[in-house]
């Protein structure tokens, strides 16, 4: 088993994004959710709370988390580096999107973390959760099983269960030592960053060639984005993609003004 020390440096590869948190003590509370479970890298998207005396009283000590959390204007800017996306989802889609419980995500996290990837878990609004935009951004989702006649769950509560889950995961000799392709990675996955930018050059590749009209996408764009999160790409493929797209662009014919 790994110690304290060996846990935390793996788990600061773990981003917990809370997105437009409208209330201080579920910022406080959270920071001390994390901290508990070894947890150090806060993001907040936006906050509509701000880091009060109500909030270092709910963090009970964790307060140094709150003070050097990442605040960010935007979900796209918080993802930025993360390899893997996770967002936490009470709700059905009309799109179905993979979906894990919290120890299934736990295994998967612990096989993404030695290659060097970043995990974003988001969390989203007290009131209403994440949109479907924002969701749509997410590689996975993950549904913390309730029972059915009182399923609201309080978001730093789902941070505490995600995060021990996060940390059995790590520190767990059986989850741990799985390696589903016998040997490590060859290359890093690619980051939500570098994703969404082959994704933009796939999309205007596929209207320049007349297969994508973008005045009636439909859920073209949606479902080729679930295809390629699913798929996870590493950095190489990713590279790989946008090469052949920049060969066909060369190859297309100069549109007429």
């Amino acid at each position: 088993m790994m110690d304290d020390a060996a846990i935390r440096a793996a788990l600061a590869a773990i981003d917990v994004v809370m997105v437009e948190t409208t209330h201080a003590g579920n910022l406080g509370a959270a920071a001390r959710a994390m901290k508990n479970m070894g947890l150090s890298q806060l993001v907040l998207v936006n906050p509509q709370a701000s880091i009060d005396d109500e909030a270092i009283a709910r963090a009970s000590r964790a307060d140094d988390i709150l003070h050097q959390a990442r605040i960010v204007p935007s979900l796209t800017e918080a993802l930025a580096n993360a390899s893997l996306v996770v967002g936490t989802s009470a709700r059905s889609r009309h799109i179905p999107w993979p979906l894990l419980s919290p120890r299934e995500l736990g295994a998967r996290v612990a096989s993404a973390l030695p290659a060097g990837n970043r995990i974003a878990l988001v969390f989203g609004r007290e009131s209403n959760g994440l949109s479907n935009d924002e969701l749509q951004l997410c590689h996975l989702h993950v549904h913390i099983p309730t029972d059915a006649d009182y399923s609201s769950l309080n978001v730093a509560q789902a941070i505490q269960l995600l995060c021990y889950e996060m940390r059995l995961a790590v520190s767990g000799e059986e989850l741990t030592s799985h390696q589903a392709w016998g040997v490590e990675w060859d290359y890093p996955l690619a980051t939500h960053e570098q994703l969404d930018g082959m994704l933009r050059h796939l999309e205007q590749t596929l209207v320049d060639i007349d297969f994508l009209d973008p005045n009636t996408p439909k859920q073209l764009m949606t479902r080729l984005r679930r295809l390629y999160q699913r798929a996870a790409p590493d950095q190489m493929e990713i590279n790989m993609l946008r090469g052949m797209l920049a060969q066909i662009n060369k190859r297309l014919p100069p549109r007429s003004e």
